[in-house]
């Protein structure tokens, strides 16, 4: 029932007598209570720390949370940047071993301006009410079906991301399950190798499009479809020279082992592969930026390394100083004929200075255009800003990985560190043109952050993504075919600009209805693997179209699919843990 408001409008301007004495008389009890409260010794407070915007709902699970009443106001400058906000104290749920709580709180409704990006993402707990504190992601929402008849075009960037992938790792060997907003699909699909054919010669991609019936679907009408797109791979000793730029957040939020100690690991491994003819250069950043080491030769290890060795945390945290300085360095260390690739290494929080990724973009976006492309890499759980470290990769022309151990470290910078330096392709694009006589409809699995208007596909102004030598590009379509229809199924199309040319080519690749496999089982254990880990992450991020599985449903047929591939340490790896998460539900 609706509760009636009554705004008072007009005051007595008498009182008679006998309210008068009912004052007096209220007031003095009021007066005696008081004194006895002044008298009593009060309750303390529980220790608590900052746990999002105090939501009863996280993860779209539902949990208690018990609420002290009590307002406070921030005075730590490390807390916030902005020491006039508000917050409504909760007790915190108890965190994971590695990591400490974080102290800052927040308003209630607000957004801590230190570390939330301008678009308002926002810190989310796992669903098992387990939280690391302030760890901020994005919901990009779920690609929705498409009737054929209203638009037979889709359109989107590549995108080789890898970050969300591994961050769900880190979630689930900790024994949480990650929050649904930090499930990027392609970045899940995109981890693991598709064993596609290599371009031929002389050109930079080969397009692999394969499909069968979709296992997890109501009807035999729905198939899904793979469509690939494979780099040429360069050898190691015909890798460009290169120019790199560090630069490392070493503000106090680093000052943990799993960040700025494993930052120092992670790049002493990648030094050891440098030449001579490769150049390095190191700026920090805390409360300022500062040039640690001016650009030095690859064979100069010792040096270098001393260099690395010699960062310590301190202050706070200013990243579009460090981008700005480091971008700085790179240009005035530029090879024309090389490789100039900013590295950042960070949690991503920003406290000082511009911290939004828009704002910090509006200063440094345009020496990507010069020819200087920014890899981002994260470091650390619990006070994690992953919406900016991928956003400053989408629009630095360059991509985006998240480091849990050093064994992924050593993933990205010694096993693949031509692919992770070298660019092929830039601005790359890809059109699937659906033949509405044949497909009924048709949605994409994940890219949701990355589409592009049909219009634009030929627009080379348009910013796209780019792609490192020997990387591969996966995305799938859940697809519903007409019944008894054959013939053309759909063209793919993939247009790329040449980073040394600057020459524009487009090719396509046309896929018939006879060209699917009979059955999910008979199909390519690769497209299996592919549509299962697909799968999982729609489980994981609660996708409507996954709505009635679980992860437990999954784990048999992972096992299974894995068998009859070659052996992988990174698919062995995957079956561990959706054992795990399985028993995480």
């Amino acid at each position: 029932m609706d509760r009636k408001y009554i705004c008072p409008t007009k005051r007595r301007k008498r009182m008679n007598t006998k309210h008068l004495w009912m004052l007096m008389t209220l007031l003095i009890m009021f007066s005696l209570i008081t004194a006895c409260g002044v008298a009593a010794t009060p309750e303390p407070l529980q220790s608590v720390g900052g746990a999002g915007n105090g939501d009863d709902h996280a993860g779209g699970v539902e949990r208690e949370v018990v609420r002290k009443e009590v307002v406070v106001k921030e005075s730590s400058d490390e807390a916030s940047g902005d020491s006039s906000n508000y917050a409504v104290q909760q007790t915190a749920p108890p965190q994971p071993a590695p990591e400490q709580p974080i102290s800052a709180v927040r308003g209630e409704g607000e957004s801590d301006k230190s570390l939330v990006a301008d678009d308002g993402a926002r810190p989310e707990a796992p669903p098992n009410d387990n939280s690391y504190h302030d760890v901020f992601f994005e919901n990009y929402g779920v690609n929705p079906f498409v009737d054929t008849e209203d638009d037979h075009l889709s359109t989107f960037a590549t995108d080789v991301d890898t970050g969300s992938y591994t961050i769900m790792r880190r979630y689930v060997n900790d024994g949480y399950l990650p929050p649904k907003d930090s499930i990027r699909v392609e970045e899940f699909i995109n981890y693991f190798e598709q064993n596609y054919e290599p371009p031929p010669k002389g050109q930079a991609f080969n397009i692999h499009v394969d499909a069968a019936q979709f296992p997890f679907a109501e009807t035999e009408r729905y198939r899904m479809m793979r469509v690939g797109l494979q780099g040429y791979v360069v050898p190691p000793n015909e890798r460009k020279d290169v120019s790199l730029t560090f630069v490392i957040d070493v503000s106090g939020s680093m000052d943990m082992e799993n960040r700025l100690g494993l930052v120092k690991k992670s790049l002493e491994l990648l030094v050891e592969q440098l030449g001579e003819n490769d150049y390095v250069s190191i700026v920090v950043y805390g409360y300022q930026a500062e040039v640690v080491l001016e650009p030095t030769s690859g064979d100069q290890k010792e040096l270098i390394l001393r260099a690395i060795n010699s960062l310590r945390p301190t202050g706070s945290t200013n990243a579009e100083a460090g981008l700005r300085l480091g971008y700085q360095q790179a240009l005035q260390a530029f090879n024309r004929d090389g490789v100039n690739r900013l590295v950042l290494c960070s949690d991503g929080v920003a406290n000082v200075g511009n911290t939004g990724p828009d704002s910090i973009l509006e200063n440094i976006k345009h020496y990507a255009s010069e020819g200087v492309f920014l890899t981002t890499v994260g470091f650390g759980m619990g006070n994690y800003n992953d919406v900016l470290m991928e956003q400053l990769a989408d629009d630095g022309n360059g991509f985006y990985a998240y480091v849990d151990t050093l064994k992924e470290a050593k993933r990205l910078f010694v096993q693949d560190l031509t692919g992770t330096l070298q660019v092929i392709a830039l601005d790359t694009k890809v059109q699937v043109d659906f033949n509405p006589q044949t497909v009924a409809r048709y949605r994409l699995v994940g890219f949701e952050n990355r589409a592009v208007a049909d219009q634009d596909f030929r627009n080379d102004d348009v910013d796209a993504g780019e792609v490192g030598a020997g990387h591969s590009v996966t995305a799938l379509y859940e697809i519903k075919l007409h019944p008894d229809e054959d013939g053309l199924l759909s063209t793919v199309y993939l247009r790329w600009e040449d980073p040394d040319s600057h020459e524009v080519t487009e090719i396509n690749r046309q896929f018939y209805v006879n060209e699917m496999a009979d059955s999910f089982a008979s199909a390519d254990p690769y497209f299996q693997w592919t549509v299962l880990v697909a799968e999982y992450a729609e489980v994981l991020r609660e996708s409507y179209w996954a709505e009635g599985n679980t992860i437990a449903n999954l784990v048999q047929e992972v096992e299974r699919t894995n068998m009859s591939l070659r052996s992988s340490d990174d698919r062995v790896e995957f079956v561990n843990l959706i054992k795990r998460a399985s028993q995480l539900e």
